[in-house]
């Protein structure tokens, strides 16, 4: 139209303007509508049975894993799920998840988190449909100071064996005959090396040691290189009839908590959820602040803590020794079987205190290394009449606060996340770790010291910690009883994963994965 025809028919003008308002109107909305992802359709939920057993398709666990299908999802897609946190209003919480598949999402349900609708949003709250859940508290956890678990085969006495040729010869009537002569109930014998079995740990052995009225327990000693394959040479041990099964996880596996959490959930996978097992590693954990306890000890991995309590070659008094060994340990709640030692002329005496304290102490049985270098004093000494001695007072966990660091550090993130606290768990305890101890402290009515001390441990301990997937390429913090990922910090990503599958000794997990060990308190030794 031309400025004369605009101005001879101003209502063709007045129409022209609206048509042209109308068509950017019309744009600007597909624009927009082309840079945001679409809705998600939600498809179904499914309870995932780790760590919990499901009680129904869509009956959760606060703290348990949730299986969400979905089409449409973004990579950045997120789960919205109804929480009512401690002291506050009844609300929702936006937790991340790991993708299986293009469709299938698998996350953590919230250890505040409440039976209602969840939906799935993508960025620019673009929400799904709803879907119900119904959320149940997890399983009570073992209570007291330390925790010894339910009885089991590790209860009462255990002599370790490394070469069976080298105790009584081999003999199974004469390895008979000597444990039950001194009080021995179950002997440890070593199964595997690495992703090796050991022949000597046969069917017919574990049948013949069990007729002669032995518990037998396989052991293997990892290095991390292969988890999966060292996972699966120490299932052999349950299928060829024992009874227990102990992982001797030291120095190679400090700093590699992803490796050490592919080997958790290939045994698992491999021996089931109930199957006992147990980790021996280093007794002082402070002394070890890379190493992954809190992998190995997480629900449903390892029940047992058999930790190697070797007073004598440690050089410190037996109640020193097994004082700081259970303060640093107990944390964990793992049952406590300590395992002393009859080698490297480990005084009569020594056994006997050991044995006194241990069982001052609560533990519901404890072992000693090994057989072939026991001696006859150091026999009777482990099989003779004893009473328990009262232990020194010992706190359930050491004092943790700004500048610890470490993974009884990780331990507490852990927890804090499932009491509802959003925080990065990386080891460090920092200002942001102070505040959620504050605040925590706070919901619990404790006084707000921002300090893990012996009035915080044993509430912090009644919630259920939420591990971090130290496999996931991509870090995350961890909110909300959810967390899902590395931690800030972490070597993550393909290189990563292709150096752990070559048995590089890169760090994997948190920040203080890469911690060094601030002494070997045992040192090293031959190869077990």
């Amino acid at each position: 139209m031309s400025t004369a025809d605009a101005r001879h028919h101003p209502h063709r003008a007045l129409a022209a303007l609206l048509a042209l308002l109308i068509a950017a109107a019309c744009a600007l909305p597909a624009t927009a509508l082309a840079r945001r992802p679409p809705a998600p359709h939600l498809g179904f939920v499914r309870c995932s049975s780790v760590p919990y057993p499901c009680q129904g398709r869509t009956t959760v666990t606060r703290t348990g894993h949730l299986l969400v299908g979905a089409s449409r999802m973004s990579r950045a897609a997120r789960v919205l799920f109804p929480v009512r946190p401690a002291g506050r209003r009844a609300g929702v919480r936006a937790v991340g998840g790991t993708f299986r598949t293009g469709t299938r999402l698998v996350v953590r349900v919230p250890g505040d988190a409440v039976s209602g609708l969840i939906r799935v949003v993508n960025p620019g709250r673009r929400l799904s449909n709803p879907a119900r859940i119904v959320v149940r508290r997890p399983p009570a956890r073992r209570s007291g100071p330390f925790p010894s678990g339910q009885p089991s085969v590790f209860d009462g006495d255990g002599m370790w064996i490394w070469y069976v040729s080298k105790s009584q010869g081999g003999s199974v009537a004469a390895i008979a005959a000597q444990a039950k002569a001194h009080g021995i109930q179950t002997v440890f014998v070593k199964s595997a090396d690495g992703g090796n079995v050991w022949s000597q740990f046969s069917a017919a052995a574990v049948a013949a040691l069990k007729a002669a009225g032995l518990h037998v327990c396989g052991w293997q000693f990892v290095y991390g290189s292969d988890p999966v394959a060292e996972a699966r040479a120490g299932a052999v041990a349950a299928l060829r009839g024992a009874d227990c099964f102990v992982i001797d996880a030291e120095g190679s596996y400090e700093g590699r908590y992803a490796q050490a959490q592919r080997y958790m959930t290939a045994l698992r996978a491999e021996v089931g959820p109930d199957y006992p097992v147990g980790l021996t590693s280093f007794p002082y954990v402070d002394f070890h602040p890379g190493f992954p306890y809190s992998v190995f000890l997480a629900p449903g991995n390892a029940s047992f803590n058999l930790p190697q309590d070797y007073w004598k070659t440690i050089g410190d008094p037996v109640d020193r020794s097994l004082a700081h060994t259970y303060t640093w340990n107990a944390p964990y709640e793992a049952g406590i079987y300590p395992l002393g030692q009859t080698y490297d002329g480990a005084p009569p005496s020594g056994i006997e205190a050991f044995r006194q304290l241990a069982a001052g102490y609560g533990a519901r049985g404890l072992s000693w290394w090994d057989w072939q270098e026991t001696t006859d004093a150091g026999w009777n000494a482990v099989g003779a009449p004893i009473s328990p001695q009262a232990p020194p007072p010992t706190p359930i966990g050491p004092k943790l606060g700004r500048g610890s660091k470490g993974d009884l550090v990780v331990w507490v993130q852990e927890h804090l996340a499932g009491a509802g606290q959003t925080i990065t768990v990386d080891g460090a305890f920092g200002a942001s770790t102070a505040a959620a101890v504050s605040a925590f402290q706070a919901g619990a009515g404790l006084p707000q010291t921002g300090v893990v001390d012996a009035a915080t441990w044993p509430v912090l301990l009644r919630t259920t910690p939420v591990q971090p997937d130290w496999t996931a390429p991509t870090p995350h913090t961890v909110g909300g009883g959810t967390g899902t990922g590395t931690s800030t910090g972490t070597p993550t990503g393909a290189a990563t994963a292709a150096a752990a599958r070559a048995g590089s000794r890169a760090p994997t997990g948190p920040w203080s994965a890469r911690l060094a060990p601030k002494r070997d308190e045992i040192p090293p030794g031959p190869v077990r």
